[in-house]
């Protein structure tokens, strides 16, 4: 995989200035859960795809999980940045790193500022099966918003991405939590593929390896740890 200069600067900016603080007690009430079926997130994804040629390579934008964990063979890898989002701990998870009773933290994009991360290109020829398997892992509980951005590679190259944006119109959008509920979770939350402290720490470690760190989360894990 070809991934750009360590040297090329990247910088985030979070945009909290535009978040309004939801406190809520922990756990939240986030009512019963509902999983889109398989036409709808068959509809979704065919929404996005609705101008591709099926044949031509696709970008996609990683700024958690997928950094270090694509789950797809991809054919190049490079650092880059949007604008006019930032990421943060912003989706409550029943799932995969918490659990109904216990719900975990995972990050998304929200409006306002910047993000750095991984784009990644997929070959055009072989996408369909890795984005079809993508959806089904991010696309479950219909939090995300898909959207095309404008995304800025490490070598200058301009392409747009296929990003996952937080939903603020469902109940799993957190808001700007305290610490005191942060480090909650971090201390309790665990679900199908690990604890919301792992996945936090992981996705600082990935940024950090890349030459992107990520000053305000790791700010936040080391409050809240």
């Amino acid at each position: 995989m070809a991934r750009a200069s360590a040297s090329t600067p990247l910088v985030d900016s979070d945009g909290c200035e535009d978040l309004a603080p939801l406190p809520r007690p922990y756990p939240p009430s986030l009512g019963e859960a509902r999983l889109l079926s398989d036409g709808e997130l068959a509809a979704s994804l065919a929404c996005m795809l609705k101008d591709w040629d099926g044949a031509s390579d696709l970008w996609l934008f990683g700024y958690g999980s997928l950094i270090w964990n694509p789950g797809m063979p991809t054919a190049e890898s490079v650092r880059a940045c949007v604008r006019g989002y930032h990421r943060g701990l912003y989706l409550w998870s029943r799932v995969n790193r918490g659990t109904p009773e216990q719900p975990g933290l995972v990050l998304a994009l929200d409006r306002g500022g910047s993000c750095t991360g991984i784009a990644f290109r997929l070959a055009g020829a072989t996408a369909m099966p890795h984005l079809e398997a993508l959806w089904l892992r991010e696309m479950a509980m219909g939090s995300y918003r898909p959207a095309w951005l404008p995304c800025l590679l490490a070598d200058g190259r301009r392409v747009p991405a296929l990003a996952f944006v937080m939903r603020r119109d469902v109940p799993t959008y957190t808001g700007k939590l305290p610490d005191a509920i942060v480090k909650t979770v971090f201390g309790c939350a665990r679900g199908r593929y690990g604890t919301t402290l792992d996945y936090v720490s992981r996705t600082v470690e990935a940024l950090r390896a890349s030459g992107m760190p990520d000053r305000a989360l790791e700010a936040l894990l080391k409050r809240c740890v």
